[in-house]
């Protein structure tokens, strides 16, 4: 009985130490979420009041959302390129991993290993070749383009294919024998099976569109086809000396990844539990 009340106090402090850690974490976001509803005139008071005592949110947000830089644009823009670019990336990933894990072709081993060589080479050395060829067919300064250059991911291949492997033979085999196809296989047997890694790559994905600064800084011109970051960047420097509007436009900025982390993580462990049944 001593034992369990010894391993319940470390327990309990291991989640009082872990607690106190997480809000220490959380004092910036919360900082940036409070200094959005406040006046000007309270965003520096010394001691830092955590409540504000004149409350402007609607009038911050009004002027991020609907003033002379509007966000509702940009949102749309990143919106667009990060759901685009997830959905065609998973699925090119997905069907590129279970080629690679699956179904066995002479040289396939060489091919893989030459698509991983490439992931060594970094971004910032073929952007020079990336912007002629876009002027070249067309696709500078346009999302098409910018879903295209996030649409095709080593790693995202590399890492689906790791659990693709997992899937037992057995059930391939079963498939084939009851005649049905790879592409059945794929999307009947193999997706269902692997969906928490899908689950994971896709929250990954759209984190790192939606994040990307330097793909819209290269490949846009265009004002109303700019993305979330570059209107951060813009609002920023047209709005430097007012804090309250920054940080009302950086609450703004990271809601959609909160939205999605939540509601991918509930998918994810849903995934993991369902794969788990299945298995």
């Amino acid at each position: 009985m001593h034992d369990f009340r010894a391993l319940d106090w470390r327990k309990a402090l291991v989640t009082i130490l872990m607690f106190a850690a997480s809000v220490l974490f959380l004092l910036p976001f919360i900082w940036m979420l409070v200094t959005s509803f406040k006046t000007e005139n309270e965003v520096f008071t010394y001691p830092i009041r955590w409540i504000p005592t004149s409350w402007n949110a609607a009038e911050n947000y009004r002027q991020v959302w609907f003033g002379d830089y509007p966000f509702i644009l940009y949102y749309w823009n990143s919106i667009k390129v990060s759901v685009l670019t997830t959905v065609i990336s998973c699925t090119v990933s997905a069907m590129a991993a279970y080629g690679f894990s699956k179904i066995h072709f002479k040289g396939s081993k060489w091919l893989f290993l030459i698509i991983l060589t490439t992931y060594m080479i970094p971004s910032q050395a073929v952007l020079v070749p990336q912007f002629i060829l876009y002027r070249y067919i067309g696709l500078f300064d346009s999302h098409l383009g910018l879903v295209i250059i996030g649409s095709f991911s080593v790693l995202g291949t590399f890492m689906l294919r790791q659990f693709f492997m997992g899937v037992h033979q057995e059930f391939i085999e079963s498939a084939k024998i009851d005649g049905a196809g790879h592409g059945r296989i794929f999307w009947s047997i193999a997706m269902p099976l692997v969906r928490p890694a899908i689950a994971t790559y896709a929250i990954l994905r759209f984190i790192w569109t939606w994040n990307d600064y330097q793909g819209p800084l290269i490949f846009l011109r265009s004002d109303n086809l700019f993305t979330i970051q570059l209107a951060m960047q813009k609002f920023t420097s047209m709005s430097g000396q007012f804090y309250s509007l920054i940080m009302a436009a950086a609450v703004s900025a990271i809601l959609p990844l909160l939205i999605v982390f939540i509601i991918g993580q509930k998918s994810v462990v849903e995934g993991i539990a369902l794969g788990g049944v299945k298995g």
